[in-house]
């Protein structure tokens, strides 16, 4: 059996380290309070931050004499992913920083300290590799100065001034790599969600940042999460009449959703709305689209081409427009979202024979028109206010999942 060679130094400093941690877990445990907060303020600057500064000397050290190999490790980022489950991308970070740390004495000695930051001294280190150290070193005291009265996003911002400063053409030649490297990639639908990813390069990122802004500001009990709010506000852009005027009533992006009768009726075991751009909706978001929709009656499949100019709504521009003059906002109890992120909404469905009169429209927010068709809820005029009523238990419906 091998047994592993001890090695006092460093088995008594794990065992202190073992023991320190355990009282400060009890306190975050046991603290409330102005008592809590300090300790997670003594955590970072006394026990994070310096031993992430003792890591990365450590970290410089041990690629430096190579002792990795000796363990069979190609490197030191693998033997790093592999010893101290870090990412390839954690641990080649942590390897920059030890190595810009060696040229910047002041920095190092500040992060042992726990006075900066890992988030900071990450920036630094990158300065560091993209101007190099002597330039950083000038301006050391000042950048240190910054960091330490900063969060590293004002930082950031910052340091990238300084390198613009040295290197104004090594600053644009960054900012065009960092534009090359722009996508955007909508998935497939699978599972009833598709995925969303890309990377876009600062200015466009401020721009959508900007864009969905107003868009994502939560409301009076508003539960969506962050990414919620963001993901909706996306969606609603998106949804957005293309000549910018702040109303539903004229154009919006074309969303094509075929459907049967049966299935625009809600009858049992019809089939689900079919996307144009791929994936399938239950009748129930086929039934919500209806409500405020252009709509195109095929008899044959031959018929789309010509039909597609000839679409009818379920209900009129100027009926939208006196819609919205009396709604004004969303008519939910405690919504008020604005008239532009809603939909005309039939009180008597109108895939149930529900005329499109103004005495039977509403205006819903896509959230609130969403709870009403797919969540069961249901919404009513009273004499001086909307009422909406939670969905009723159906004790004939049945659920069949396949396992």
């Amino acid at each position: 059996m091998l047994v592993e060679p001890r090695h006092p130094a460093a088995e008594a400093a794990g065992q202190q380290l073992a023991a320190a941690v355990k009282v400060v877990l009890s306190c975050a445990q046991q603290a409330e309070g102005a008592e809590l907060g300090e300790l997670l303020i003594l955590i970072r600057e006394t026990g994070i931050d310096p031993l992430e500064a003792a890591f990365a000397t450590g970290v410089r050290r041990f690629d430096k004499s190579g002792d990795y190999a000796a363990e069979g490790a190609l490197s030191v980022v693998s033997w790093l992913k592999w010893r101290c489950r870090l990412s390839g991308g954690a641990a080649a970070e942590r390897i920059e920083i030890g190595k810009q740390l060696e040229r910047l004495p002041r920095t190092e000695e500040a992060f042992a300290r726990g006075q900066l930051g890992y988030q900071h001294v990450a920036v630094m280190a990158r300065t560091a590799e993209s101007l190099g150290a002597a330039a950083v070193r000038s301006e050391e005291g000042n950048l240190l100065k910054a960091a330490q009265s900063m969060d590293p996003g004002r930082f950031t911002t910052v340091a990238k001034n300084f390198e613009h400063r040295v290197d104004p053409a090594g600053a644009l030649a960054e900012a065009n790599r960092a534009y090359e490297r722009r996508y955007l990639h909508v998935g497939e639908a699978a599972g009833g969600v598709v995925r969303v990813d890309g990377l876009l390069d600062t200015e466009g990122g401020a721009t959508l940042r900007a864009a969905l802004g107003g868009l994502m500001k939560p409301l009076k009990d508003d539960h969506r999460t962050h990414g919620q709010r963001c993901a909706d506000a996306l969606v609603e852009l998106c949804r957005q009449a293309p000549n910018g005027r702040a109303t539903s009533a004229g154009p919006r992006p074309q969303l094509i959703i075929r459907a049967d009768l049966d299935t625009l009726a809600g009858v049992a075991g019809a089939n689900a709305g079919e996307l144009e751009g791929g994936g399938t909706v239950p009748a129930e978001t086929v039934q919500r689209h209806a409500c405020d929709s252009a709509l195109v009656r095929l008899m044959g499949r031959g018929e789309l081409d010509g039909e597609l100019n000839h679409a009818t709504r379920t209900f009129s521009a100027s009926t939208r427009r006196s819609l919205e003059a009396r709604d004004r906002h969303c008519v939910w109890p405690g919504c008020g979202r604005p008239q532009v992120w809603c939909d005309g909404h039939h009180l008597a469905w109108w895939t149930r024979g529900g005329d499109s009169s103004l005495a039977n429209l509403a205006l819903l927010c896509r959230p609130h028109h969403r709870m009403v068709h797919e969540g069961g809820w249901s919404i009513r005029r009273g004499p001086n206010e909307w009422l909406a009523a939670p969905p009723q238990p159906h004790t004939d419906r049945q659920s069949i999942r396949r396992e």
